[in-house]
């Protein structure tokens, strides 16, 4: 199985519970939920039961210990994504969805029991102070967190807090003997979901957008603008590991490309009538070509776009089968802070498809049937239902589509297995190759903090071959070198490590660049937009031209 499963799905899974909110309280202003105005005047069977333990029970009984409990396995007997938010969780819910949250502003990494600061925010509370990337943070307040195996959680708890309130930091710094302190003043910290946009040639742009929120079209059309302003006369949008989010910014940037009237798409339930949503006539990128990047853990919003531009024929979809997640969840606020989530719709794109993948057989298996694709070999071969008649559907143009579960690629890609080895995977295992690129990062950087491009890293470290100096640290750490498995994987090891040394430096503006060249996903899309004629035919509906080659 791919390392990237691994890492990935839980975070889809704790993601895909949190989306959804903002499509159902749209639904909310166009329909009267079931629930609306409903008078209970008989009580349930289950508020019964608990009022007789509560009177009669041999021992005192905390009841709403019973009731938070009980009420996730009431839950599990409807669908995957209806859900119960306890109290304790809505502050963090609520700021996923509204793009911030209050915090220090650092990004950081913890390497060998050290919290070790990769980034600080331009302008935020950190930055104000003089915190600086290298900079190992050693206490909190009044906590110890450095060589105490402190995880990530609890250093963003620590960290994390009230907009205004203030907490004392303890620092150490190369080149200062002394511990330095710092007061910082918590702000709003924004959470972003764009990670990049750039010129990948002087014709095609590429834009990476990570997430749906509040804030996601507003960075998505600064990035657009970016790519408009340098020449891009086609965008390459990668929506691989976005697991959705909110419907409003991804109607919005749907809007931008399909003509006043097009459809988007539409939602229905059982208690919710059919409400569909239609493009406005913004347009603003109508000549700019689109491809779209999906995979296995694009979901929810990411699938409405990418459903919406392949349906409408105005975008090339290339990838892999999308996760399916396609059910409509309202947040109903309860009288204790705590929250219900409730599935009220399917979403279905302009064709008719409903992308939500079964959950017949229980919620375990449906989360994961992300294994059992990877176990019948999906991500490596095009998927059998693209030959299911009863799941044809056509496009605008005419063109057949496939529902099913999930959005189909136009173009399938399977999972790129090259450049794995055993040496490989014993140095990602252990996370030598990006705990060597901080420890380069934090050495030269008066050096690598006078480059500004992707570029100048790659020919830098190439320069000072970097690679060797990674090899000798990695039999440092246990992993003696290995021919064999540095000729299978040593262009895909110097290539993270030159990434992640970038990223260190300058952010995503340094990855993405330079990660392109071993991702086979991008690089097929780069050929499939330079190929005028093969587009062509896709969009014309030429049966000619194989979908999933």
């Amino acid at each position: 199985m791919n390392k990237k499963t691994v890492i990935l799905l839980p975070l889809l899974i704790a993601t895909s519970v949190a989306i959804g909110i903002l499509i159902g309280n749209l639904l909310k202003k166009n329909a009267s939920p079931v629930y609306s105005g409903m008078a209970f005047n008989h009580p349930s069977k289950i508020a019964t039961i608990l009022d007789l333990v509560k009177q009669g029970y041999v021992d005192s009984v905390n009841t709403d210990e019973i009731e938070e409990e009980t009420i996730p396995d009431i839950l599990k007997a409807l669908d995957p994504h209806t859900t119960y938010i306890p109290a304790k969780d809505m502050v963090e819910v609520q700021e996923e969805m509204q793009g911030n949250f209050s915090g220090i502003g650092v990004q950081f990494s913890i390497m060998e029991d050290t919290v070790r600061v990769i980034e600080v925010i331009s302008g935020g509370p950190s930055s104000k102070v003089g915190i600086l990337p290298g900079d190992r943070i050693i206490s909190v307040n009044d906590s110890l967190i450095a060589g105490v195996g402190v995880n990530n959680n609890t250093v963003m708890t620590l960290l994390r807090g009230q907009k205004n309130s203030k907490v004392n930091v303890g620092i150490l710094r190369k080149d200062y003997d002394d511990e330095l302190d710092f007061e910082i003043t918590r702000g709003d910290i924004p959470i972003y979901s764009v990670d990049v946009s750039y010129m990948i040639d002087p014709e095609t742009g590429f834009i990476k957008v990570s997430r749906f929120a509040n804030t996601t079209y507003n960075e998505f059309i600064e990035g657009m603008l970016k790519l408009q302003a340098n020449g891009a006369k086609k965008v390459i949008i990668d929506l691989r590991g976005n697991p959705g989010g909110s419907l409003v910014g991804v109607i919005q940037m749907v809007d931008e490309f399909l003509q006043k009237g097009e459809p988007i798409l539409y939602t229905q339930g059982v208690n919710q009538p059919r409400k569909t949503y239609n493009a406005t006539g913004r347009n603003s990128f109508a000549n700019i070509g689109v491809y779209v990047l999906i995979d296995e853990f694009s979901a929810s919003a990411s699938e409405i776009f990418a459903g919406a531009m392949q349906d409408n024929d105005r975008g090339i979809v290339i990838g892999r089968r999308s996760f399916g997640k396609g059910l409509v969840q309202e947040q109903i606020p309860l009288m204790d802070g705590s929250a219900l989530r409730l599935t009220v719709a399917r979403f279905y794109t302009p064709s008719g498809r409903c992308i939500q993948s079964s959950y017949e057989e229980g919620n375990e298996e449906y989360y994961n049937n992300i294994y059992e694709r990877f176990h019948n070999m999906e991500q490596l071969v095009a998927d059998s239902i693209h030959f299911v008649d009863s799941l044809k559907y056509t496009t605008k143009g005419g063109r057949v589509v496939y529902g099913g579960g999930g959005i189909m690629p136009d173009f399938f890609v399977p999972v790129d297995t090259t450049g794995s080895s055993e040496y490989f995977n014993k140095l990602f295992r252990r996370g030598l190759i990006y705990s060597y690129a901080y420890s380069y990062a934090d050495e030269h950087r008066d050096v690598l903090s006078t480059f500004t491009t992707a570029d100048q890293f790659d020919s830098y470290l190439d320069r000072q071959n970097a690679m060797e100096g990674f090899l000798a640290y990695a039999e440092e750490k246990g992993v003696k070198k290995d021919p064999a498995g540095l000729k299978e994987s040593g262009e895909v090891i110097k290539t993270q490590m030159k990434a992640y040394i970038a990223r260190n430096i300058i952010g995503e503006e340094g990855f993405y660049p330079i990660i392109k060249h071993i991702d086979k996903t991008l690089l097929r899309a780069i050929e499939i937009s330079h190929d005028n004629l093969l587009v062509q035919n896709i969009i014309s509906n030429d049966n000619s031209s194989s979908l999933t080659r």
